[in-house]
């Protein structure tokens, strides 16, 4: 059996970056022949097994054919005769078109070597177009890359661009969206995904509610950096530096939406915009498919960010009511979470990337008090019902004003 390591393991193997897993191509099979040999078919689209050791995935060499649109619009053909050359060439970029053998040596007909030594993202033909999800992973490609100097190659930022306005980009089913967005998330620099996805014309497409803060202006008092688009950019880096957490970098990229909302005629402030981008964030989540998780987080911290930021300005009653809100006080407490987004977003700015943010240990002391009250004696009494919470929220309150009153007067 001749069978190649291709794609993302031959390219980060070579670029000495982590090996996140490893795929096969194996040249001159037929299904009959893996299965006799142990292997395990999972493929619905196309003929793809598991090693019955390694349980790595083996495909069988195959050349595709578009039928209709979208990134599952293929007629698949995977028979002995298609070659090395002939499955390397459906790929996506010259990079991920290098397969290897297993004594390391390399077959590489698209150049892909020297595209890795310039570090460009190319496409390795025409047909890069028939499938809109390659605009997406180009763009997760520079989330992951981008710190090591990758750029897009000019003749393939042509295509993508041409890709959206042909509107072979809007047949991106939400699923598949949310899945590489979750995916660029993750990784080092996922700001440079929404920027390369709009570069070429997509995030207005994919991401309306994002794309719209671009332009958008804000006080140059506390936004050096002015435009809301490149604010929320660098809030999701902060983001990045600050946690590993998706659900936070996720908060963070939709904390401002409401901005874009918000009267022109009062521009470049905002007033409002807090409560403003609730629905542009529910409609952003609905269409996606967002997990609730994600979107319960970005839906506190776009309604409550500028509390966390005025936090020692706040009545008890209200901070005991921001805690509520971020169910501080039961097992699936968000409240670090909004910590560290509220953070971000008040590092995100030209000249604070570095600033202290001493509001999030203010509310943690806030927290620790009011969930450190006795609430026995309420809890033991006749009281009823909502009455019990109403009585416990003012003791909890009358706590936070006393310990309130102790940080203001040690500061």
């Amino acid at each position: 059996m001749k069978a190649y390591l291709v794609g993302g393991a031959v390219r980060d193997t070579l670029l000495n970056f982590p090996v996140r897993e490893r795929d096969w191509v194996v040249i001159g099979e037929t299904p009959e022949a893996m299965l006799n040999r142990g292997f395990i078919e999972v493929g619905k689209d196309f003929p793809v097994f598991l090693h019955p050791e390694t349980k790595e995935e083996y495909a069988l060499a195959r050349t595709e054919r578009k039928t209709t649109h979208g990134y599952k619009g293929f007629a698949v053909h995977a028979t002995p005769d298609v070659t090395l050359e002939d499955d390397l060439i459906r790929r996506d970029l010259t990079i991920n078109a290098i397969a290897m053998l297993d004594d390391g040596s390399l077959i590489d007909p698209y150049n892909g070597q020297a595209d890795l030594k310039n570090k460009l993202f190319r496409h390795i033909s025409p047909s890069f177009c028939e499938d809109p999800v390659r605009v997406l992973r180009i763009a997760r490609f520079c989330a992951r890359y981008q710190h090591l100097g990758f750029t897009i190659a000019p003749e393939t930022q042509v295509l993508m661009q041409e890709m959206v306005q042909q509107g072979e980009i809007d047949f991106l089913v939400p699923e598949r969206v949310w899945a590489e967005t979750k995916k660029a998330l993750a990784e080092k620099t996922p700001a440079a995904y929404f920027q390369a996805l709009r570069d070429c014309g997509a995030l207005e497409r994919i991401f309306p509610e994002i794309d719209a803060l671009f332009g958008v202006p804000q006080t140059a008092e506390y936004h050096p950096e002015i435009d809301t688009g490149i604010h929320t950019l660098m809030v999701l880096e902060q983001a990045c530096l600050l946690t590993d957490d998706l659900t936070v970098r996720f908060a963070a990229l939709t904390h401002d939406l409401g901005k874009a909302l918000s009267d022109k005629e009062n521009w470049p402030h905002h007033y409002g915009h807090e409560t403003l981008g609730l629905s542009a964030l529910k409609k952003l989540c609905q269409r996606l498919r967002v997990p609730n998780e994600y979107k319960k987080l970005a839906h506190h911290v776009m309604e409550f960010h500028t509390h966390c930021h005025r936090a020692k300005e706040l009545k008890a009653s209200t901070l005991c009511k921001l805690l509520c809100s971020l169910n501080a006080f039961k097992d699936k407490s968000q409240l670090e979470a909004f910590l560290l987004a509220c953070e971000a977003d008040a590092k995100g700015r030209l000249g604070f990337e570095k600033s202290v943010y001493p509001q999030a240990d203010y509310l943690r002391a806030i927290y620790n008090t009011a969930a450190a009250t006795d609430t026995s004696e309420i809890l033991k009494s006749d009281l009823q019902g909502k009455a019990i919470g109403d009585a416990i929220f003012n003791l909890r309150s009358h706590e936070i004003k006393k310990i309130k009153h102790q940080l203001t007067t040690t500061e």
